[in-house]
């Protein structure tokens, strides 16, 4: 063994031992900028060469592929990859979402570390804390809200920590024998592809993750989670049994319930890159239904009464048939008077799907005023193929995507319907949890009035599995137990009404959309959300998919529990070298992060 290795391994064990919290502050630091680039307290060149040996070399400095004097060769390259999610994933300088109109814009920091464990992300924090330097995070880069990038910052990208183990009976640090599950531990550079491929396709379990498969596993897990199949089995924050974390003294901590339980509920759902470097997360796994299977179709309705009475015929039917466990994903109300069918299943039966739906189909094609602009299919499949991507290329090749560049994982796909996404650059974006109380008799003329108001003026998806409302008491339970909004336990949908244009990443020679057009459809999009919140004015949000410039949102992103995430942020984070916008405790800081605000103020 190396001598390097000798020491990060024996290091490694001593800091795994649960340590006392709080975190000391740092002595000559409170209320100073961040460092940047010409300042005196930027590290110089033999201080970043220190760094780069101890972390045997992965220290990259970074530039855009479409940063200026880049050479043409890589400009092309990149133009040809930004529509590959998986590409935009292994550049460290690229984000996949470009920017947003007004907010942000995708910046590469000026370092990165390539970690490969933990020590060398232990190694890269406690360099950002010496040099009071802004630091980054960034697994699979997905934030709509820019988190996984900043300029003049340094980046643990954990990319390469990606091995995803199956156990038979884990036991979580501290606990009890006896509290043994069948679970799963993920590396922090994981995606959801990765997790599926091992956990369901090869090893016959189900662990709850995320819709996207180039979703990261870390940052899914601590912006709660949701996944198709949340109505059955609650978010992925519940089915957390155990996280490895560096907090910011540098130190390698274990979190559950047992050892430093205070931060494992924070990571439950308290928002990724706020309370430390998540390095590995052991997740719950469960048995498998015997089918996953989907419903596909889309409705036209010839006039506005026939359009109303489409909309409240589904909501009367959601309520009395869909509503429950099997159900999850999607309809969307669109412009021209279209809804579209696009909702999964688990534990039916191909017939019984059909069946279910059977009524509904039933009285649109009775009616003169309803056509078919895409003919209604179900269809099941074995649930441990469904992800699969060798049995969609057979039998349904449109449905997936496969990342085609030499030395791809064959487990690599998208489903085809997500790369709109890969490098998108926001306009706007408004979601909102609307309450089960909206699918009683009293309130349903309300929801349908609000649902027409909103449509027509911009297209809404309903995400029937990111509300917990009609679930099983267990998965109630486990996501009772996490620090999301208490909201989304009533919360039978979350409204998603959101636009946006391609790729715009700086020094890109294609120009992105018109600025004055895209802040006059966000502009509707806002409106938009505005005639449906008439229905629900309360309703919270999903941190990892809102508004960015979100009112109130420590009471919409975590309701009650925003109080006593301050706290954990203050026990661990005193000096705040953790930040993210709108994450906790992030009010004491400067839009960009660099400049403190108030100090000594406390985070609440």
């Amino acid at each position: 063994m190396k001598r390097r290795d000798l020491m990060k391994a024996s290091l490694s064990a001593g800091l795994l031992q649960a340590l006392p919290l709080p975190v000391p502050a740092r002595e000559g630091r409170t209320g100073t900028s961040r460092a940047r680039p010409g300042t005196p307290q930027w590290p110089g060149a033999a201080e970043w060469q220190a760094l780069r040996t101890q972390v045997d070399g992965r220290l990259l400095a970074l530039a855009s592929p479409f940063a200026r004097g880049q050479k043409d060769a890589v400009r092309a390259e990149a133009l040809d990859g930004i529509r590959n999610p998986y590409y935009i994933g292994d550049h460290p300088a690229l984000t996949q979402t470009s920017g947003w109109q007004d907010a942000w814009t995708s910046q590469a920091s000026r370092y990165a570390v390539a970690a490969r464990d933990a020590g060398d992300v232990a190694a890269a924090v406690s360099f950002a804390r010496r040099h009071n330097l802004r630091l980054v995070v960034k697994g699979g880069g997905h934030s709509y809200m820019g988190a996984s990038n900043a300029p003049d910052s340094l980046l643990v990208w954990t990319r390469a920590m990606n091995r995803v183990q199956l156990h038979d009976a884990f036991v979580a640090q501290g606990c009890a024998p006896g509290s043994a599950l069948p679970a799963v531990s993920v590396g922090a550079g994981a995606m959801w592809a990765d997790a599926y491929a091992e956990v369901t396709t090869r090893g016959g379990r189900y662990v709850q993750g995320g819709g996207c498969t180039t979703v990261g596993v870390a940052g899914l897990v601590q912006g709660g989670g949701f996944g198709s199949f949340s109505k059955r089995y609650g978010t992925a924050a519940a089915s957390l049994i155990e996280a490895e974390v560096v907090t910011a003294d540098g130190a390698i901590r274990i979190a559950n319930a047992c050892t430093n339980p205070d931060l494992f509920w924070a990571l439950k759902g308290g928002g990724g890159g706020s309370f430390g470097v998540v390095t590995r997360l052991t997740l719950r796994t469960h048995a498998l239904p015997d089918f996953f299977g989907a419903v596909f179709g889309e409705i036209t309705a010839a006039n506005e009464d026939a359009w109303r009475a489409l909309v409240a015929r589904f909501v009367d039917f959601y309520g009395e048939r869909l509503f429950n466990e099997h159900w999850g994903e999607q309809v969307s109300l669109r412009d021209g008077r279209r809804l579209k069918l696009s909702m999964v299943f688990q534990g039916l039966t191909q017939a019984q799907a059909e069946a279910v739906w059977a009524p509904f189909f039933a009285w649109v094609r009775e009616r003169k005023e309803y056509g078919f602009a895409a003919a209604p299919s179900v269809l099941a499949v074995p649930a441990r193929r469904f992800w699969d991507p060798q049995l969609f290329q057979k039998y349904a090749p449109g449905i997936v995507t496969m990342d085609a560049r030499p030395q791809a994982s064959a487990d690599h796909f998208v489903w085809t319907g997500d790369r709109e996404q890969a490098g998108w650059f926001i306009h706007g974006y408004q979601s909102a949890w609307l309450p089960a109380g909206l699918l009683g008799k009293e309130n349903k003329a309300k929801l349908v009035d609000a649902l027409c108001a909103a449509a027509d003026q911009w297209g809404i998806e309903l995400h029937f599995n990111k509300g917990i409302a009609g679930a099983p008491r267990d998965a109630l339970d486990a996501t009772r137990d996490t620090a999301m909004n208490p909201a989304v336990l009533d919360a039978f949908a979350l409204a998603i009404i959101a636009g946006g244009g391609g790729p715009a990443f700086p020094g890109m020679t294609a120009t992105r959309d018109d600025p004055a057009q895209a802040r006059r459809c966000a502009a509707v999009i806002r409106a938009a959300m505005d005639a449906l919140l008439k229905a629900a004015p309360d309703a919270g949000a999903y941190v990892s998919e809102s508004d960015y410039f979100q009112t109130r949102w420590q009471d919409a992103y975590w309701g009650r529990h925003y109080a006593r995430l301050a706290r954990v942020k203050q026990a661990v984070d005193p000096e705040g070298l953790f930040f993210v916008h709108h994450g906790v405790g992030s009010e004491r800081w400067s839009a960009d992060g660099f400049t403190p605000v108030e100090p000594g103020r406390p985070a609440t």
